[in-house]
């Protein structure tokens, strides 16, 4: 996909125009009540957004001020998010009006300007099967937009994927606890472990990010000619043949469903969202589900 600068640009400034009505309405008081932590020490009040947990309201400053506050914990006060993102060949890739790097950019501009209104650093570890680009994390809105530009227009060295050595350098890189959004299609093996020891160390939240293509092939009577992006092998697909789409169907949900199982066992809370499709509900969706086990476990 050849992109120049205009349309970069252009892009960038639709998705900080559209996320950042949408964090302001819905997300930030989300992203608040799910990811900042409770810490023993209380240090502060700040005004109550919608989405905080209600039973932190100080109901002495509330009354006083007559308007809704809640109480700010130590650790509370700052997180580092880090947007974990596969670059490899297969994600620039869509059959839509939408590719999946465009896709990956709007979702985490949601995550990335929750974190700035909440005073969070935010970096971006781009990936193929080897490092392609860290930005370090730091705050600010041109920082943001910056991370942005970068998810649209970067070019990777390399096709290949290595979910495993990613999350094993972003371990080496970030010292304390981060949350990190790691977006994918996962179509990569042996990254397991990596990333259970990296739920251990942070807030890992995974994105399986798909094309329709990728999870259902529709019935038609055509011959769809395909390469794979990373490793260059060529095939064709008789789409008007069941038995070669149940079989290409069966494998996908069948991978998919492997990859699921494992993030629930191991009790890492993921995401799915197709490319082209909307992305917001499922966050939202994300969000509710996480809230909810966040006061089950208390």
């Amino acid at each position: 996909m050849s992109i120049n600068t205009a349309e970069i640009l252009s892009k960038v400034r639709r998705i900080e125009l559209k996320s950042g009505k949408l964090v302001s309405d819905t997300f930030s008081g989300q992203y608040l009540s799910i990811f900042k932590g409770k810490g023993i020490e209380f240090a502060d009040v700040r005004e109550y957004i919608p989405g905080d947990d209600i039973r932190d309201i100080d109901w002495n400053i509330t009354a006083r001020l007559r308007k809704p506050y809640v109480k700010k914990y130590d650790e509370e006060r700052e997180l580092t998010l880090l947007v974990a993102c596969d670059v490899s060949a297969s994600n620039l890739f869509g059959t839509s009006s939408t590719f999946k790097n465009e896709t990956a950019a709007e979702l985490s501009a949601l995550f990335l300007f929750s974190a700035l209104k909440n005073s969070d650093k935010t970096g971006l570890y781009l990936f193929s099967d080897r490092t392609e680009l860290y930005i370090t994390p730091r705050k600010g809105k041109n920082h943001i937009l910056r991370i942005i530009r970068e998810m649209l227009a970067f070019k990777p060295s390399s096709p290949g994927t290595n979910i495993s050595e990613a999350l094993k350098n972003i371990n080496k890189l970030l010292k304390r606890k981060a949350i990190i959004i790691l977006i994918s299609d996962f179509l990569d093996e042996g990254f397991e472990k990596a990333a259970a020891v990296t739920q251990k160390k942070h807030d890992l939240i995974p994105v399986i990010l798909s094309d329709k293509v990728e999870t259902q092939l529709p019935s038609m009577p055509a011959i769809l000619n395909y390469k794979d992006a990373e490793s260059g092998f060529k095939s064709a697909i008789d789409l008007s043949d069941p038995k070669t789409l149940d079989a290409y169907n069966g494998q996908a949900k069948e991978r998919r469903e492997k990859l699921k199982n494992f993030f629930t066992s191991h009790k890492i809370d993921f995401m799915e969202i197709s490319a082209g499709d909307d992305i917001y509900s499922p966050v939202i969706e994300f969000f509710k589900k996480r809230k909810l086990k966040l006061r089950i476990s208390r």
